[in-house]
């Protein structure tokens, strides 16, 4: 679906791209000119961005044990990169337009095609951020939130442009290209700063949160703590490694039978695209208070109350209830 889904976006990039680029041979408006670069970028991120889910959707192998799904950070930080650098072509395009004014033509019809664009950029934005949402998929999140952007900004330069068009003051023409080159500006550094922190590795609290909310709803009694938990995402797939700690008595098996049903829990929640790393540790005398497996016989201590699975207490390296 990611890779379909980004295939037409890539196709609907380039039809737009040329509309735009059309109303700006119409106009000669820098206003104009600041839609056409955008969609500039939306086709070369358009296509990095399909290649990009085709390497990632690739299965792992000798040379790539995780996966190829960081092929997605790498196209998102080109994106943006690409966004940011629009944005500095626009600021110049604009402040040249401001110190030697070009005349202008047919802005009422440079307004019709550059809104029916922006129409088209918002309704597929909304749809391709739903079903990146939905797949797990950067790319196709980051392109849906990119055309949201995109029609945003068309939607604030078609009020300029009628401003201009009824004042006739053509110095609005750069100043509403100014503003919204700032937009963009905003809009590449976040790509940019979010894909560099799935390079990097790092933690997303929100995948974090629903991960462990997910695990302490469904929790066994057996299941005595959670620790030294790590959640990455490469592409669609999720790489969860953790520590957990079971009754000291348990034999091979038993383990065993607890770790499947953590995974298969896991995958239930996330379309089966799951790969889990879980070691056992045994539970300790320390810890009879907070374990909630019933009628334990060798039991060392009254069971109190069980220690609810947090953002905050599942992270570190320890087995729950060492520090007291």
């Amino acid at each position: 679906m990611p890779v379909r889904l980004q295939r037409y976006i890539a196709f609907l990039s380039v039809i737009l791209f040329i509309g735009k680029l059309w109303a700006w041979y119409l106009t000669h408006s820098v206003t104009v000119l600041t839609d056409a670069l955008e969609s500039t970028v939306n086709v070369i991120a358009g296509f990095i961005g399909l290649y990009s889910i085709i390497l990632a959707a690739k299965p792992r192998d000798a040379n790539h044990p995780y996966g190829h799904g960081k092929a997605e950070f790498v196209s998102s930080a080109v994106e943006g990169s690409l966004i940011f650098i629009a944005g500095l072509m626009i600021i110049y395009e604009a402040v040249d337009q401001l110190i030697e004014p070009k005349p202008l033509h047919k802005l009422d019809l440079g307004i019709y095609i550059t809104g029916a664009a922006g129409v088209i950029n918002y309704v597929a934005g909304i749809y391709a951020e739903r079903e990146g949402k939905k797949h797990r998929s950067l790319i196709v999140e980051s392109a849906g939130k990119h055309l949201k952007s995109d029609a945003y900004s068309t939607f604030a330069i078609i009020v300029g442009l009628i401003l201009l068009l009824v004042t006739g003051w053509q110095w609005l023409d750069s100043v509403v290209a100014l503003i919204f080159s700032v937009v963009i500006l905003v809009t590449g550094y976040k790509l940019v700063r979010r894909s560099l922190a799935g390079i990097m590795d790092e933690a997303d609290e929100q995948i974090l949160t629903d991960v462990i909310h997910t695990l302490q709803q469904y929790r066994k009694p057996q299941w005595i703590d959670l620790h030294n938990l790590r959640v990455i995402q490469y592409g669609d797939v999720l790489h969860i490694d953790a520590h957990m700690t079971l009754p000291w008595y348990y034999q091979v098996r038993d383990a065993e039978r607890e770790i499947h049903a953590l995974e298969e829990l896991i995958k239930e929640h996330y379309a089966n695209k799951v790969e889990m790393f879980i070691h056992i540790d045994a539970c300790m005398p320390y810890q009879c208070h907070l374990c909630a497996v019933p009628e334990c016989s060798v039991r060392q201590a009254p069971f109190q109350t069980q220690l609810p699975w947090t953002l905050e207490n599942v992270l570190y390296d320890a087995k729950h209830g060492s520090g007291e």
